[in-house]
């Protein structure tokens, strides 16, 4: 099958082509898994973290892509519960214990051996990818591969950020950075909290204008500060300044959520620049996303699927992986991409 594949860490400025296209042999499912002809791939910026080396190290050589979209082609021994021809979505949750106290209290996206697709197992970037058939998502049947994949990701981590805020209708939301995830955000919210007021920072001009477009009542630049002070905020940019911005501009008593697996270099010590009276004082909170769990994505598909949300996605093919990963780095960005595998 064909693939693009990771064989060693690298700094996409000085190597701005990192993946390699391979011929690998097409994986046989185990007792448990389903073997899938993957249709789509969602490209997410935590794959930018994983080639650049910020993130646990992947296992090498790695088929990235944790946004997968594809069809049951063939099934192991135990694996029944979905049928042939099935339509199903593979996450960044590729499997867990499932034994340990945070796995049986539903925070199995805590757990010590949390394995991640296109990390610890090879992910989407391919013709073809196995995966454990509890951990595979069917596709609700009015989403189309090609929107159903930024859901798996981006659109699953952005709900359960949403939750953890604790937002409630006629609140006051901001989105700082307005990539993949943070466009999902502002359309769930509109649904969900019709009456909620959204702000985004965000630092290219065009990011502003798209906000506008989806309902922001403002748009600034991720260092400005919010014309009124917010309930809560939730952070996605790939950098620390932001977030010592941020804090500045939540109320008394707001919270702050970082949706990031990891933090660029370059500006880490602004974290350590924090004055307690002007940025955590009167109660603030700060509170960090780690991973989803089935139920988060289960969750928001179906959520998805009866608004609905369609992201805004820039397409790209299998081959063009390395473009599409150098757009996001560039901060190319309206909505969410995809690669189509086909």
């Amino acid at each position: 099958m064909e693939a693009m594949v990771l064989d060693k860490i690298y700094d996409m400025r000085k190597n701005p082509r990192p993946l390699k296209r391979a011929q690998l042999p097409e994986p046989e499912p185990t007792d448990n898994e389903v073997l899938l002809k993957v249709n789509v791939c969602g490209v997410c910026h935590t794959e930018l973290d994983e080639i650049e080396g910020r993130t646990p190290p992947p296992r090498l050589p790695m088929v990235l892509g944790h946004q997968a979209v594809g069809t049951v082609v063939d099934r192991g021994a135990k694996a029944r519960k979905l049928e042939i021809g099935a339509r199903v979505g593979v996450a960044w949750i590729f499997k867990t214990c499932g034994i340990c106290e945070l796995c049986k209290c539903g925070r199995e996206n805590l757990c010590a051996h949390f394995s991640a697709t296109g990390r610890d197992a090879n992910g989407g970037y391919a013709q073809y990818m196995t995966v454990d058939q509890d951990f595979a998502h069917p596709i609700p049947e009015n989403l189309s591969d090609t929107h159903a994949a930024p859901l798996l990701c981006a659109g699953a981590i952005g709900y359960r950020s949403l939750n953890l805020s604790g937002l409630e209708d006629r609140q006051t939301l901001g989105l700082t950075g307005f990539g993949a995830s943070a466009h999902l955000v502002l359309k769930l919210v509109r649904h969900k909290f019709p009456e909620a007021r959204i702000y985004v920072f965000a630092r290219s001009a065009n990011e502003r204008r798209f906000a506008r477009e989806l309902g922001a009542i403002w748009a600034g630049g991720t260092a400005d500060a919010a014309p009124v002070a917010l309930d809560a905020i939730i952070d996605t940019t790939p950098v620390w300044k932001p977030v010592v911005q941020a804090l500045q501009n939540l109320k008394p008593g707001g919270r702050l959520i970082i949706n990031a697996i990891r933090k660029e270099g370059g500006d880490k010590k602004s974290l350590l620049e924090l004055d307690y009276p002007t940025h955590l004082w009167l109660e603030k909170e700060i509170k960090s996303v780690a991973n989803v769990t089935r139920r988060d994505v289960a969750e928001f598909l179906a959520l998805a699927a009866e608004i609905p949300i369609e992201p805004a996605v820039e397409n790209y093919s299998l081959f063009e992986a390395n473009e599409a990963l150098l757009d996001l780095k560039q901060r190319k960005i309206r909505g969410a991409k995809v690669l189509n595998i086909e």
